[in-house]
Formats: structure tokens, C-alpha cells, sequence
């Protein structure tokens, strides 16, 4: 697999062929990849809605409306649309729940071993709620490395992608009550196969040249 390849063909999807479908084992395996994302202290302050059938795309794209009703038709033509939240705050219920997993897994050797890690991430959750004064921004930055993990692998898989940030965050808060479950919406994210009508397939891809972006110290 030529990876540098994949990020070269790999592009942001504008339009979808709504009669093709992402097979369920290779879908499954992509929730694999979101779900083996790495975060910072191994945080993972997200949750993801999968909208996989028409009634579900059509709930989604309700936050779709006004100034980004362009975006519905991609979420309605998708095979598979993710919408990607994260945690409004790390609670001490998530920590509870990561450290028994922690346990679980076998990761300790013994009761100091897992009495460290639960202090280390406190600390960590403690410096960001109160000393940068923004734990919601720290935790929403993992959820953003799962939206470019699954990226990457859905170019490896050959399949389609669209990421998209703009959406009615009140709308869709309030479809699937966001705010009750201590979430917040960060980015959707359309699967699928492009229409041949689809423009952005046939442009070249821009970026800055490397001397631009890269200082060599």
C-alpha cells in the first residue's frame, strides 16, 4: 500500500452516487478505526451517531438548512453519515469507566500501577479545565484525530469522504439530545461512492509547497 498515494488521490467527496453502498464487514471495520484512535492520555471523549438508513440521513440533515443546505444532499446521498461528538466535560463517571477498562485490558501490574494512571489523568483533565481554562477544546481536539484517522483509512479502503463542519449545531442538539447525554456536535462525516457528477473528482489537488509549512531547525 502506497500511502503517500492515498493522501495524494484521496479528496473531499461533493457529491454522492446514493445506489452504491459501503458493504456492512467494511463498515464495521471502519468503526474498528475510529474506535482504536488514539487521544491524549487515551481520553476518548467522544461518541458517534452512524446514520446508516434513509429515516437516519433525514434527521441529520435537518441541521442542515438555511446557509448549509448545500450539505444535505451529501448526508441524503451517503451510504454511511457519522456524526462525530465529544464530551462538553470529562466527569469523573468517563474516568471511572476508562480506568476499569484499563483493568480489564490487563494494563496494570498491580493496585499502585492503576491508583498512578488514575491520578496522572485527573491531573491532566485538573490542568485544562482550570489551568488553560478549557477542557471542552483539549477533548474536542481528540475527537478531530478520529475524524482524520477514519479519513485516511477510508482512502486506503477506496472509499469516499466528506467531512463537514457546517451544520445547525442547535438543531441537531436538539434532535438527538445532545445536551442531556453531556455531548456536544464537532463534525459530520458522509461514506460513500461519488456521483460521476461529482466536480471536485476531476480538479487538481492544492497544497502549499513545502517550504511554505516545513522550518528544518
Amino acid at each position: 500500500m502506497d500511502l503517500l498515494n492515498v493522501s495524494k488521490t484521496r479528496y473531499t467527496t461533493k457529491a454522492y452516487d446514493p445506489t452504491k453502498k459501503i458493504s456492512p464487514e467494511q463498515f464495521e471495520r471502519l468503526l474498528e478505526i475510529i474506535r482504536y484512535t488514539p487521544s491524549s492520555i487515551n481520553i476518548q471523549p467522544w461518541h458517534f451517531f452512524i446514520a446508516d438508513h434513509q429515516l437516519a440521513k433525514q434527521r441529520i440533515a435537518k441541521a442542515l438548512v438555511g446557509q448549509y443546505a448545500y450539505n444535505a444532499p451529501k448526508v441524503l446521498d451517503s451510504s454511511h453519515t457519522i456524526l462525530f461528538c465529544t464530551k462538553a466535560d470529562i466527569t469523573t463517571d468517563h474516568l471511572e469507566q476508562l480506568i476499569q477498562q484499563d483493568d480489564l485490558s490487563g494494563r496494570f501490574k498491580d493496585a499502585t500501577a492503576k491508583q498512578n494512571q488514575q491520578n496522572s489523568r485527573l491531573g491532566y483533565v485538573e490542568y485544562y479545565r482550570n489551568e488553560k481554562g478549557n477542557v471542552q477544546r483539549w477533548a474536542e481536539n481528540q475527537t478531530f484525530i478520529a475524524l482524520g484517522q477514519i479519513l485516511f483509512a477510508a482512502g486506503i479502503e477506496h472509499i469516499d469522504a466528506t467531512p463537514i463542519g457546517g451544520f445547525n449545531e442547535q438543531i441537531i442538539s436538539d434532535e438527538l439530545h445532545l445536551a442531556e447525554q453531556g455531548l456536544i456536535p464537532s463534525v459530520l462525516l458522509t461514506l460513500g461512492y461519488r456521483s460521476e457528477t461529482d466536480f471536485n473528482a476531476k480538479l487538481p489537488k492544492s497544497r502549499l509547497n513545502a517550504e511554505n509549512i516545513f522550518t528544518v531547525l
